[in-house]
């Protein structure tokens, strides 16, 4: 496949939050750009690929309309107060330990499956978690 997927993970969250982001680096393999350009999971009602705008002195949560742009060769980090993948509308709480099967579509490279591992509340740094790594 022509896109790498490594450190899939998400936080922990109740259902009554009805709120919870997922976190992945995505790696283009591939000859051409490419972008993701949406994303799906069975536990929520909707999912949004979400980045932040600068406004003024604001830092705010924003949908990204175009998705995530992949340069040829290069790896973005879906993660904590940057992209990521907000999940809405969560039919169950996110336990630690859980894997959460998300479906990830791509311009080019067209859909593919991952789990994410789901770990604690709070900032997180998944390489010192040694997260499964998929491609």
């Amino acid at each position: 496949m022509s896109i790498e997927i490594h450190r899939p993970w998400a936080r922990q969250q109740t259902a009554e939050a009805g709120e919870a982001a997922g976190f992945v680096t995505l790696t283009n393999r591939g000859a051409e750009p490419d972008r993701l350009v949406s994303a799906t999971c069975a536990l929520a009602a909707k999912t949004e690929i979400w980045g932040i705008k600068v406004v003024g002195a604001e830092l705010r949560m924003m949908p990204l309309e175009k998705g995530v742009f992949l340069e040829v060769g290069m790896a973005v980090e879906l993660k904590p107060r940057g992209y990521h993948l907000f999940f809405q509308g969560l039919t169950r709480s996110l336990a630690r330990g859980q894997k959460v099967p998300v479906t990830l579509t791509f311009a080019t490279a067209g859909t593919r499956e991952t789990e994410l591992v789901v770990e604690a509340e709070g900032y997180i740094n998944s390489d010192a978690l040694g997260l499964p790594q998929s491609t």
